[in-house]
């Protein structure tokens, strides 16, 4: 039996939130900002009057404002935020059992089993939105295939508050002449790569080859292919509708083995940065920081060390990363890949203990990091960098943001 996968996509969830709790912003360009006091902050979110004026997540506040004089910016309130998506899981598990988020503001949801109950995919789809509309007060696109990634396309092809159904039978003419970049992990950095070798269209990489598409992305290469083939199999994940974001992280295969503690040490400051510049963008402190190491015989490992107190700054993080190869890289073979991931995520900051002497300190170095954050949204990811990145060039050259995402995990289990 084929299966039924359901992506549902909160719209403009932030944005929609913020409106809810001060309905004169309704019908306003508004943006989320992570400090819209502060002239060198960034838009994390926007609504669709913002976005229509060519605003962009990312954006200084003061390109905001320039495209848009009007636009209403607003900080962020990432309780209310989890609150409105902890409700909307309990809603998608009245109908399954299987749903996987992504984010706070997607989620996957595997509803073949409930269609002899709530009726086929469309039906259930349109019967969420109802109940997002209804009981929440802001709007939901579900995309419904028999796969995680076209589910995931069909929802970004409509919105606001529609559904989109990609068959199996019907997905080449749908699904081809789409942008390569609108698939799933086709970021920037890919996209360009594509671009170079006239990959312009998800139907140019599914006929692309094989052996071609790994030469110039490697494994991704093949995950990619198989996406644009309608052949990803992955599961989602049957966590339960009441399970929040439990972790942030990202990973990397290095351009070359890394051999040396130096070696380690750049490439893991580049993660622990991404990861820590995540977890404030969200408003996360996390207590374990979990490491994942994979040698050039591909033999891996994960373990996991836990902080004094809840962190979110690149330097603990790195330390305690660090510290952890150091205690388990016994076998001393080069390494080929590394993960950095922040576990046990809260967003209950420090600031009620800061007369201890440790927390201040992890207090000042948080003003420190979030400096940087500010300079590097403004005038690029490299105009900020550690001296000792400069020592390796190709090794540091990895831009996080734009080159790596944090995957599902299911995608990647055997």
């Amino acid at each position: 039996m084929e299966r039924v996968i359901l992506h549902s996509d909160l719209n403009n969830f932030y944005a929609s939130v913020e409106c809810l709790y001060n309905p004169e912003l309704r019908g306003k360009a508004v943006a989320v900002a992570g400090d819209p006091e502060a002239r060198h902050g960034i838009v994390l979110a926007k609504n669709y009057p913002a976005k229509a004026c060519g605003i962009q997540t990312g954006d200084p506040l003061w390109m905001a404002r320039q495209k848009c004089p009007d636009i209403v910016f607003t900080p962020p309130h990432y309780d209310r935020y989890l609150r409105f998506s902890q409700i909307a899981r309990e809603i998608y598990g009245e109908y399954t059992d299987q749903v996987e988020p992504y984010g706070l503001d997607e989620c996957w949801l595997d509803v073949t089993g409930s269609i002899g109950l709530f009726g086929d995919g469309r039906a259930i789809a349109d019967e969420l939105r109802r109940r997002i509309r209804q009981e929440l007060g802001v709007t939901a696109s579900v995309g419904v295939s028999y796969n995680k990634i076209f589910a995931k396309l069909g929802s970004d092809m409509k919105k606001p508050d529609a559904t989109t159904v990609i068959t199996s039978d019907r997905f080449k003419e749908i699904v081809w002449p789409l942008p390569v970049s609108d698939l799933l992990y086709v970021g920037r950095a890919t996209h360009q790569k594509l671009k170079r070798y006239c990959i312009k269209t998800i139907g140019d990489l599914a006929n692309a080859r094989q052996d071609f598409l790994r030469s110039i992305l490697g494994q991704n290469g093949l995950m990619l292919w198989r996406f644009a083939n309608g052949l990803d199999t992955s599961p989602v994940s049957n966590i339960g509708a009441k399970s929040l974001i439990q972790s942030i992280g990202n990973s990397t295969t290095a351009p070359r083995d890394l051999v040396t503690d130096e070696d380690i040490k750049i490439t893991l400051y580049v993660l622990c940065e991404s990861v820590s510049a995540r977890m404030r963008e969200y408003g996360f402190v996390c207590d374990t920081v979990q490491l994942g190491v994979r040698d050039n015989e591909m033999q891996s490992y994960e373990r996991q060390g836990k902080l004094t107190y809840p962190n979110r700054t690149a330097k603990a993080l790195f330390e305690k990363a660090f510290e952890l190869y150091k205690r388990h890289h016994l076998s001393g073979k080069p390494v080929r890949s590394l993960s950095v991931r922040a576990c046990r995520l809260s967003l209950n900051e420090h600031e009620q203990l800061s007369l201890l002497p440790d927390v201040a300190a992890i207090q000042k170095q948080e003003e420190l990091e979030s400096a940087v954050d500010a300079l590097r949204g403004r005038f690029g990811p490299f105009s900020v960098r550690r001296g000792l990145l400069l020592t390796d060039r190709r090794l540091s050259s990895l831009n996080p943001k734009d080159n790596h995402i944090i995957h599902p995990e299911s995608f990647f289990k055997s």
